[in-house]
C-alpha cells in the first residue's frame, strides 16, 4: 500500500514507483491477458481440407491424373484405393484418423509424395497426410516421424501447382502444432521456397495457404522463431502488408503479432522494417479480421521500450485508439484499452500525449459501461496512468470523471481490481494534497458515495484490501487523534506481496 511515510525500499517494490524507464518496460510485459491464454478463435492453429468434388481446388487436379492414369489400370486402382481413404479422413465431422495412423498408412502416404512421375498420387498422398497433421498431437508427430517433412519440402518446388499447395498446407499445419515441429521444418529448409512462392504470381487462394503457413513458422516462443529464419521472411511480410486480399492481410499481420510477442529485439526487427504507420492504417479497416490481428501487432510493439512507443505514437496510434475505445465488439475495446494501458505506463511525456489525443472521455466510459474484462483493462490503463503522471494530468484525469466509476467498481468480488482501485484512489488524493485541494478531493469522494464503500471494505476478508482501505481512511477521512492506529499495522503491512500486474 503506498503510504507516503513507508520506507523508500517498500516504494520502490510498489508497481512503477520510484523505479526507473527500463525496469517499468519489463513490468509492462508482465501483462497477461485472457485473449493471450486461449487459444485464438481468429486464427485456426492447423486446418483440415475437406474440399469437396465440385470445388475448383479438385477440378484442377482431375487433368493431371487423368494424363498419369487411364492409360494404367494397375496406377488407376493405386490412385483410387488412396482417394477412399482421403475422402474418409475430408469428411467433416469425426474423420479417422487416428485408425488411418493406427492401420500404418502414414509410411505408405510418405512414400508416395517421391513418386515424381506421378504428380496425382503425390497430391492424393499429401492431403491425406494434411487431414492427419490436423488432428492432436501425437497424429501430427506421427506424421512427423514418418518422415514426411523433408519430401513435403521438396514438393514446394513442383511444377504442379496442386500438388505444390497441398505441400504448403501440409507444412502448415506441421508447424502449427507447436515449437518443436515448427523448428523441423525451418531446418528443412521450407521457408526459401515458401517465399519464392508467395513472391510469384499465384492464384491469390494459393497465396493464403503459403501465408497463414507463414504465420504458424513465426507462432509460439520458448523458443521463438530463430533469427535467421525471422530475417528471411520479414521483408516478404513487410511487402505482403500492403496487398488487398483481407485473408493474406490477416494471416500477415497475425505473423508480425507472433513476432513481437514479448521480445524488444524482435519488436525492434519488426519496427525497423518501417511497418508501423501501415499497421496503424489497417487498425481503422471495417473488416474485423485485418483490425484485430494489426491491433494486437502495434500493441505488442508498445509494450516494448519507449522510443519504440514512441514510434507507434508518431505512426499516428493515439488518433485511432481512442475509437477502437468505442468499437461494438467488446473484444476490440479490450485490446484497445491494453495497448492504452502500455503507453500509459511509459513518461509522463506519453501520458500527456494519450490525454491529447482525447483518449480519456471514452475511457471513462468503458469504466461505466464496458463489460467487466474490458473494465479491468481500463482500470490497468487509470492505474498505470496514475504512477507514472505528473500532478496536473492526475487533475486533468479526475476532471475527465474517473472517479464516480472507479468507487461504484469497488463492490466488485475481483480482489487484485479492488486493490488497484484503492491504489488509484490513494495517489489522487496524494496529487490533490500536494496542491492543497486535499479537502475539495475528500469531499468530492464523500459525494460520490466513496467513503462508505471505502469504510466497508476495512472489513474485507482480504487482508489487503481490508489493510489498504484502513490505510487511507485513517489518512484522509479520520480526525487526527484516530490517525495511530495506522503505524500500528504498517509492520504487518510490510510483509505482504507487492501489487504487480499479471
Amino acid at each position: 500500500m503506498p503510504i507516503l511515510e513507508a520506507p523508500e525500499e517498500r516504494l520502490r517494490k510498489f508497481k512503477y514507483r520510484g523505479k526507473d524507464a527500463s525496469v517499468r518496460r519489463q513490468q509492462r510485459l508482465a501483462v497477461s491477458l485472457e485473449l493471450r491464454k486461449a487459444k485464438k478463435d481468429e486464427q485456426a492453429l492447423k486446418r483440415r481440407n475437406i474440399t469437396t468434388a465440385s470445388d475448383p481446388f479438385v477440378q484442377q487436379t482431375k487433368g493431371v491424373c487423368c494424363k498419369h492414369v487411364e492409360a494404367n489400370p494397375t496406377r488407376r486402382v493405386l490412385v483410387f484405393s488412396l482417394v477412399l481413404p482421403r475422402k474418409m479422413l475430408s469428411q467433416e465431422r469425426n474423420p479417422p484418423l487416428k485408425l488411418m495412423v493406427e492401420a500404418g498408412l502414414i509410411p505408405r502416404l510418405v512414400q508416395l509424395l517421391r513418386s515424381s512421375l506421378h504428380p496425382c498420387l503425390q497430391f492424393e498422398a499429401a492431403w491425406a497426410l494434411t487431414n492427419i497433421a490436423s488432428g492432436a498431437s501425437e497424429l501430427t508427430r506421427a506424421v512427423v516421424e514418418g518422415g514426411a517433412i523433408q519430401p513435403l519440402v521438396e514438393l514446394l518446388a513442383s511444377s504442379h501447382m496442386s500438388v505444390c499447395e497441398q505441400a504448403v498446407w501440409a507444412l502448415g499445419n506441421i508447424a502449427g502444432d507447436g515449437a518443436e515441429f515448427r523448428d523441423i521444418v525451418i531446418s528443412s529448409n521450407a521457408i526459401p521456397h515458401l517465399l519464392a512462392l508467395a513472391s510469384s504470381n499465384v492464384p491469390v487462394t494459393f497465396l493464403r495457404n503459403i501465408v497463414w503457413t507463414l504465420s504458424n513458422l513465426c507462432r509460439n516462443k520458448n523458443p521463438c522463431p530463430c533469427d535467421n529464419a525471422v530475417k528471411q521472411m520479414l521483408p516478404v511480410l513487410s511487402h505482403l502488408l500492403q496487398h488487398r486480399d483481407s485473408e493474406v492481410l490477416s494471416d500477415t499481420c497475425w505473423a508480425l503479432s507472433y513476432l513481437t510477442d514479448g521480445c524488444d529485439e524482435r519488436i525492434g526487427q519488426v519496427v525497423d522494417m518501417g511497418v508501423l504507420p501501415r499497421l496503424v492504417e489497417l487498425m481503422t479497416s471495417s473488416e474485423l479480421n485485418v483490425l484485430t490481428p494489426s491491433l494486437r501487432t502495434v500493441g505488442n510493439i508498445v509494450t516494448g521500450t519507449d522510443p519504440q512507443t514512441q514510434l507507434a505514437i508518431d505512426a499516428g496510434l493515439l488518433s485511432v485508439l481512442p475509437h477502437l475505445l468505442l468499437h461494438p465488439r467488446s473484444s476490440i475495446q479490450k485490446e484497445a484499452a491494453w495497448a492504452l494501458s502500455n503507453v500509459a505506463a511509459g513518461p509522463h511525456q506519453h501520458i500527456q500525449q494519450l490525454i491529447a489525443c482525447g483518449a480519456l472521455p471514452p475511457l471513462v466510459a468503458l469504466l461505466k459501461n464496458g463489460e467487466f474484462k474490458v473494465q479491468k483493462e481500463a482500470v490497468w490503463t487509470v492505474a498505470n496512468f496514475t504512477t507514472g503522471g505528473t500532478v496536473d494530468q492526475l487533475v486533468q484525469l479526475v476532471q475527465a470523471g474517473v472517479l464516480e466509476p472507479l468507487i461504484n467498481l469497488l463492490d466488485i468480488q475481483d480482489t487484485k481490481m479492488v486493490i488497484i482501485i484503492l491504489d488509484v484512489i490513494f495517489f489522487i488524493l496524494q496529487a490533490a494534497e500536494k496542491i492543497s485541494q486535499k479537502e475539495n478531493m475528500c469531499l468530492l469522494i464523500e459525494g460520490l458515495g466513496g467513503i462508505d464503500k471505502i469504510e466497508a471494505l476495512q472489513l474485507h476478508e482480504n487482508r489487503q484490501v481490508a489493510l489498504t482501505a484502513l490505510s487511507i481512511i485513517e489518512r484522509y477521512f479520520s480526525e487526527e487523534e484516530d490517525a495511530g492506529t495506522l503505524s500500528a499495522l504498517l509492520q504487518d503491512h510490510e510483509c505482504l506481496t507487492p501489487l504487480t500486474k499479471t
